[in-house]
């Protein structure tokens, strides 16, 4: 009994002695003020909600907590650069900018400090070639993704041939909006389709002339890319002038809820990409409520769950999440670091089986990643607003886009930064 106690004690000892094991610090820059916060808001509740939900029930990450810090930028580029500044020095293991403009300037400042950036279907597209962007993600898909997944949509619809038709680009003129117009150029060479361009200035509440010059050019389709008040400023005008919705599709930016409700019946038909499923009655829901939302610990007020944009927070979250426990698994350590969450990154592995685990079955598409590959697999679907349902609802499987076309482009821009930046592009 003498020795057991002994025994005992000096474990006790060694227990107290051993250094705590740190949280997991995960920021992000959000914006819960400012013209785009309508937008932000369900964003960055899905974002926080997922981690409060992995502390909550299953004690962080691999037996971590997450701690967790959000950091205003009003949707502001220099106010995001700031945000960084004064996060950086608490080796975040990802920053999420939400925002591509944020998201540019952060890329030669995150790689100089080591912090992985996931810009989540945002940012700039050619950063999906890893041996260029080192540290930076944008998982599950890219801009050049949407433009060619809308193109594609298009010919489906009309029968596989686009010779003589027109199309519009409705676009936030920003790096943000003009992130497709090189894809909608190439892809319209190949397709025999006129492309025209209208640039809506932020932060986009006057966009009279750019409807009226559609409704004098009459393109076939229109395509837009927006954010915030913008988009449902367009689809205003889009009713209108009796553009008929369905030949209206925007980027997975302009597909939610608060874009559509404000024209009413009027919006019913309307189209946009998404790169995630839109059910309501997802099995983690009930965990969310249970674990977060009854104890009071909801980001917001608990009634964005479900929503378009609280979805896409949380499947921002949940990738970020899935990369921390492959570093873990990597270097066999709970307590990882922003380079091993790198490593974890580029060995993502979301499958079918992933999400059914996490409580969302049939949420996306798989992603695999690696070195050269920080981007997914290049897929995404088309929703369709039913005004009578409240939602949007899925009216395609996952596109696969153009690769012919997407691979070329991605490889010489993302080669040019290199060059310009003294890069040599590796996987060491």
């Amino acid at each position: 009994m003498k020795t057991k106690t002994l025994i005992t004690a000096a474990a006790a000892v060694m227990m107290a002695a051993a250094p705590a094991m740190a949280d997991l610090f995960v920021p992000s820059l959000t914006y819960r003020s400012g013209p785009y916060a309508a937008n932000g808001i369900p964003t960055a509740d899905g974002y926080k909600d997922y981690f409060t939900l992995l502390n909550e029930r299953d004690g962080g990450i691999g037996g971590v907590k997450v701690e967790f810090e959000e950091c205003e930028t009003g949707y502001n580029t220099e106010k995001g650069v700031e945000c960084y500044e004064a996060l950086k020095s608490k080796s975040p293991l990802a920053i999420h900018p939400w925002s591509t403009g944020i998201t540019y300037q952060l890329i030669p400042k995150a790689t100089a400090d080591g912090i992985p950036v996931h810009s989540v279907g945002y940012g700039r597209t050619s950063a999906k070639n890893g041996e260029v962007f080192r540290w930076v993600f944008n998982y599950p898909a890219n801009y050049w993704d949407g433009a060619s997944v809308a193109i594609s949509h298009i010919l489906d619809q009309e029968g596989g041939d686009l010779s003589g038709k027109k199309v519009a680009l409705v676009y936030h003129n920003s790096a943000f909006g003009k992130e497709p117009i090189r894809t909608l150029e190439e892809l319209g060479k190949i397709h025999g389709y006129e492309l025209s361009l209208l640039p809506v200035d932020h932060p986009g509440q006057e966009q009279k002339s750019q409807w009226l010059q559609i409704r004098r050019e009459r393109p076939d389709y229109v395509i837009m890319w927006g954010w915030g008040v913008m988009n449902q400023v367009a689809i205003q005008e889009a009713v209108n002038i009796r553009f008929p919705m369905d030949h209206f599709i925007g980027i997975w930016w302009s597909g939610s809820e608060n874009d559509v409700k404000p024209a009413g019946d009027g919006a019913n038909g309307y189209k946009a990409l998404t790169f995630n499923g839109l059910e309501k009655d997802y099995p983690i829901f009930d965990d969310i409520q249970k674990h977060v939302v009854d104890k009071g610990l909801a980001a917001g007020a608990g009634d964005q769950i479900g929503t378009v944009l609280y979805m896409r927070g949380l499947y921002s979250a949940l990738m970020t999440a899935e990369a921390i426990k492959k570093a873990q698994e990597i270097h066999g350590t709970p307590d990882v670091t922003p380079a091993m969450v790198r490593d974890g990154y580029e060995a993502l592995d979301i499958t079918q089986e992933t999400y059914a685990a996490l409580g969302l079955p049939g949420f996306g598409p798989d992603i695999q990643g690696s070195c050269q590959n920080h981007g997914g697999q290049g897929l995404g679907a088309v929703s369709q607003w039913d005004a009578a349902a409240g939602q949007f609802k899925l009216i395609t499987d996952y596109i696969q886009s153009n690769q012919d076309v997407i691979a070329p482009l991605i490889a010489a821009d993302s080669e040019a930064f290199a060059a310009e930046n003294n890069i040599t592009p590796n996987c060491d």
